[in-house]
């Protein structure tokens, strides 16, 4: 029989939203997790998280970071990853030439941070007087902070662990190149089938273009070959003449969510969410995050979560706490449901939440 759009969503659902696990377990699973610095209630790496870790606490990622084999760094944006997966990234192509003096600059901080064994940035502003540099937006970085984020960039310096969301770094041993790049990057795309899947085609081709954009830029000109590659793996069929593509092994027309009558208010970054094209064509109506437009041309507001109930994204949620409390603020695409399961659902996930951000 052919395969059905509804069938697409369920599996889409049941493969990202599987029973919780310890957090390790829940990261190899889920393969990459995408960050964000702010708190609307929480990170979106915890608005991630707290579905798929049993007991997750929002934070947690960052407490237990050192213990974990995962690494901060950019694949297709920043966030985190499993170590031998990091590893395939580098040595990363420049975003930024430097000169002489500057690579000179830049192997004086790393000399301080490997001889302290890890280093804020305050302490290497404390020691080393390098002025400030122009940034991405116009304004002004110090230069001391641009050479760490640069060296990070570089593989050359690793987030060790944060301090009240501060990066720490340790210096980092540079890695050689893989023998056969075409081999790392399939790697690298079937990390990305993991964990976006099922995957339209201008899904896969816009994750490829920001993996070669920012994670792998000097590989950037095997996208065409990575590509067809991953086209010629990959089971996939098609649908309304888009093709469509999901991990071997996988069966969409038999997935099966481990509970569908739960509510789920979902982060923006979340697989489930990511692709916003996917979305429409799951939900029917247009998710953008609103949090960088200015206020007067949201419509959704400044943090909207998406609000899964069953199979369908019926709404969006902001969260604030106010006094100790949880408030939300709900919108609907159409109409509130009216069945009591609905209302009970939606009481326990916002009870959850209260847990995850420790509100008693």
């Amino acid at each position: 029989m052919p395969l059905r759009l509804d069938q697409l969503r369920r599996h889409a659902l049941a493969r990202s939203l599987f029973a919780p696990t310890s957090l390790p377990a829940a990261l190899r699973r889920l393969g990459f997790v995408q960050a964000d610095p702010l708190r609307a209630p929480a990170k979106a790496q915890d608005l991630t998280l707290r579905h798929r870790v049993r007991g997750y606490r929002a934070g947690e990622l960052e407490q237990r970071y050192p213990a974990l084999p995962i690494e901060e760094d950019f694949f297709v944006n920043y966030g985190f990853l499993p170590r031998e997966v990091q590893a395939l990234l580098h040595p990363r192509a420049e975003r930024r030439p430097w000169d002489g003096a500057r690579w000179q600059q830049a192997h004086a901080v790393r000399d301080f941070v490997r001889a302290r064994g890890e280093a804020h940035p305050r302490e290497v502003d404390a020691r080393f007087d390098h002025g400030t540099v122009g940034n991405w937006f116009g304004g002004r970085t110090r230069a001391s902070t641009e050479l760490l984020d640069g060296l990070h960039h570089r593989g050359l310096l690793r987030v060790a662990r944060r301090e009240g969301g501060t990066r720490l770094y340790a210096s980092r041993e540079p890695t050689p190149a893989p023998v056969d790049p075409l081999t790392a990057l399939d790697t690298l795309a079937d990390l990305l089938l993991q964990t976006y899947a099922p995957l339209p085609e201008p899904g896969l081709l816009q994750l490829l273009s920001l993996l070669m954009a920012g994670g792998v830029p000097q590989w950037r000109h095997l996208r065409a070959a990575t590509l067809e590659r991953a086209r010629a793996r990959w089971p996939g069929a098609e649908l309304d003449g888009l093709r469509w593509y999901w991990p071997e092994g996988e069966d969409p027309a038999r997935s099966r969510r481990h509970d569908p009558e739960r509510v789920c208010l979902l982060a923006p970054f979340d697989p489930v969410v990511w692709d916003r094209r996917r979305f429409e064509l799951f939900w029917g109506w247009a998710y953008r995050f609103e949090a960088y437009v200015p206020p007067a041309q949201r419509q959704r507001g400044h943090y909207a979560l998406p609000l899964l109930w069953r199979d369908q994204v019926i709404g969006w949620a902001n969260l604030k706490v106010r006094d100790g409390r949880l408030d939300a603020n709900l919108g609907y695409v159409t109409a509130r449901p009216t069945e009591p399961a609905y209302d009970q659902a939606l009481d326990e996930e916002l009870g959850r939440m209260s847990e995850f951000l420790g509100l008693g």
